[in-house]
Parts: C-alpha cells; sequence; structure tokens
C-alpha cells in the first residue's frame, strides 16, 4: 500500500542541500555588506551561517538541531543587541534573495520561503532609522 504522507516542506525542497546553498549565499553576500556586516560580530560568519542554516531546517520540518542546541529561537530577543533598521532589513532581503534565486526552487516553494523571509525580516525591525 503506497503511502499517503506529504513530505516536508524541507524534504520537498531539496532538505539540507538546498538550505545550505541558500544560507550560504546570503553570507556571501552579507561578508561584503557594509551595512549589514556590523551586526555580525563575530570575525568568523561560520557560527552565523550555521545557526541560521539550522534554524531554517527545523523551521521548515527538517531535524530539530537548532533547538536541541540553542533552545527557543527568540528572534527577537537575540536580535535586540542589534539596531535593525529598514535599510538594513532591505538589505537582508537582497541577499536572502539572491540565495533563494540561486536554489531555483518551484514558483510555489519559492512563493513560500520568500513571503516567510518577507514576514521574518519585518518582524526583526526594531530602529525606526
Amino acid at each position: 500500500m503506497a503511502s499517503t504522507d506529504q513530505p516536508t516542506f524541507y524534504e520537498a525542497i531539496g532538505g539540507h542541500d538546498t538550505i545550505k546553498l541558500i544560507v550560504d549565499t546570503f553570507y556571501d553576500g552579507v561578508a561584503t555588506d557594509e551595512l549589514l556586516r556590523p551586526l555580525y560580530p563575530e570575525e568568523d560568519l561560520g557560527p552565523a551561517n550555521e545557526r541560521f542554516r539550522m534554524f531554517l531546517e527545523q523551521y521548515w520540518g527538517g531535524p530539530t538541531t537548532y533547538s536541541e542546541q540553542r533552545g527557543h529561537p527568540r528572534l527577537r530577543m537575540r536580535h535586540a543587541p542589534f539596531e535593525v533598521t529598514p535599510e538594513a532589513k532591505d538589505r537582508w532581503l537582497l541577499h536572502f534573495r539572491e540565495g533563494l534565486d540561486k536554489a531555483a526552487l518551484s514558483p510555489e516553494h519559492d512563493a513560500e520561503f520568500w513571503a516567510y523571509a518577507q514576514h521574518a525580516a519585518q518582524f526583526m525591525v526594531n530602529t525606526a532609522s
């Protein structure tokens, strides 16, 4: 008998390799972005890359490694020490869009992922200018 279980979003988009491609592309942009780079205090962006990848994997139905290692995401609290302006949000989205474009998801998956990214980015804004 065939299984009627639907794959998770994570599985449907290609799992770890796809999320890694999106996040790696995102951080390639952040590394040279004069506005965003100062928001990442670690000299090596590798740990931030890994945390973001694990978060997105868990969010979309993949491994729960993020919560196992870091607990509840508490995104606003974790980002509160940094001034996240509307301009920073737009730059963040620019680099995230580059990652999604590189991943070449189906139009439906791309739209869902992009809608989430836009909502999450707006949620992180904590400074007017």
